[in-house]
């Protein structure tokens, strides 16, 4: 059966759904990616002559499709970001890269170790997976549009949205440290110090170079110099898909992280000009074309897990997806925060709110693609799938009551500091002698 026809029909009827829904589901405790995984589910279920949608035997579709869609959202996440780069602004995001993503990644490979009895290399590619947030599902709770208002931002929604702009970058190192265990072995002396060097060192700093060079440079274009040559003055939200591609394949041309290249190339386009009504434009192109392109993995996935992805799965794999969700995210990323920015009822928030989706599956797949013979594939494949299905669900059903509760109670706050400041009494000058 020829696959691109079905691709075509699929994506047009979810395009027409995507349209339809958010309106539809803005006050039910129902979310996009739970609507749409269940849609693949039952087509796959139904129809018995559609093509398999099976990761494992379509992986370099499945990696290159995911690719597209999450640094699609990198761009959404970057350009919707009002508040400042700076190291106290950023000091919730800064403390979920340096202390939450480390620590889960190292807590799933251990689980996959020592529990699952997986490699190691396929416990740390595990690790590598399923430690980032995902700034593709996770929109429902991640800032809004862009305002010209520095301060707009709640701590919740800017921890999650810069959290997940940055951390798909940066688990990239662990996915080529998984990678040269399963060439060299377990042991560091074959490959530790060459990783650490060029795949942490030069690949990092390779995709925040392109990412600040490209942003300044369409910073420059976008909103300096005549007003006739000036694109801001178009209004074409096609811009910023230039963006997100050129910044995108210039780092890895020259082997840098695409992903933090796209996200940086965003916030400096940001900063570049912060009051200009293009960035709403921009932001609102990028956003149509992410969720078109959400759908499409959805549904597909969906389609996968009707058709079996999730078979292999044992009663302890079961259980480490379970803790995954339930205990060692909403754990560090507690952790993480502890003593810092914002409420205790927020940073649980931030905390639970870890959402895994697409860029599990593009790690995962990359991995996998990228070393024939990986161990433990098809396993690895269920766990993941399954570890997004109950992201979808139950970050899905909790997102609207819990925002709710946290936006109330943040309200209440802020009217009780404004009754008190308007109760002080004004303090009279003291009598000239």
């Amino acid at each position: 059966m020829d696959l691109f026809p079905w691709l075509f029909a699929v994506s047009g009827i979810a395009a027409l759904m995507a349209a339809l829904l958010p309106s539809a589901l803005n006050r039910l405790p129902l979310s996009m990616p739970m609507v749409f995984l269940g849609v693949g589910i039952g087509i796959w279920s139904v129809f018995d002559g559609l093509f398999s949608p099976d990761p494992v035997a379509h992986g370099a579709i499945t990696e290159h499709l995911t690719e597209v869609c999450v640094i699609i959202a990198l761009m959404g996440a970057g350009l919707a970001i009002d508040r400042p780069v700076g190291w106290r602004r950023w000091a919730p995001t800064w403390r979920l890269l340096a202390i939450t993503m480390p620590l889960t990644i190292a807590a799933v490979a251990v689980l996959g170790w020592w529990i699952l009895g997986l490699a190691p290399a396929a416990a740390v590619l595990l690790g590598a997976a399923l430690a980032p947030t995902d700034p593709v599902l996770a929109s429902d709770v991640q800032v809004g549009e862009p305002t010209d208002d520095p301060d707009n931002e709640d701590e919740v929604r800017f921890a999650l949205t810069s959290e997940a702009g940055l951390n798909d970058g940066l688990a990239f190192p662990f996915v080529y440290a998984a990678i040269a265990i399963a060439v060299a072995g377990l042991a560091p002396g074959g490959w530790f110090l060459g990783w650490l060097a060029v795949d942490v060192g030069y690949r990092v700093a390779a995709g925040l170079a392109v990412g600040l060079a490209i942003g300044w440079l369409l910073g420059r274009l976008l909103f300096v110099g005549a007003i006739d040559t000036r694109l801001a003055d178009r209004a074409d939200g096609f811009v910023a898909l230039a963006a997100t591609f050129l910044a995108y394949g210039i780092a890895e041309l020259i082997h840098g992280y695409g992903f933090i290249a796209v996200f940086v190339c965003a916030c400096s386009i940001r900063a570049s000009e912060r009051e200009h009504g293009y960035h709403a434009v921009l932001h609102g192109f990028i956003e149509q074309v992410e969720r078109l392109v959400t759908v499409v993995v959805l549904v597909l996935l969906g389609g996968a897990i009707a058709r079996g992805l999730l078979d292999p799965l044992t009663v302890a794999d079961i259980v480490v997806a379970f803790v995954v969700i339930f205990v060692l995210r909403p754990f560090l990323g507690w952790l993480g925060l502890v003593r810092g920015a914002g409420t205790r009822r927020e940073r649980a928030a931030i905390a639970f709110f870890g959402v895994r989706g697409v860029g599990s599956i593009y790690y995962l797949a990359f991995g996998l693609e990228h070393l024939e013979g990986f161990p433990n594939g098809e396993r690895l494949w269920a766990i993941v799938g399954l570890v997004i299905v109950l992201s979808v669900v139950v970050h899905g059903v909790s997102t609207q009551p819990v925002m709710s509760h946290v936006d109330a109670k943040r309200a209440e706050r802020t009217e009780v500091e404004e009754g008190t400041q308007a109760d002080e009494p004004e303090h009279e000058a003291p009598p000239r002698s």
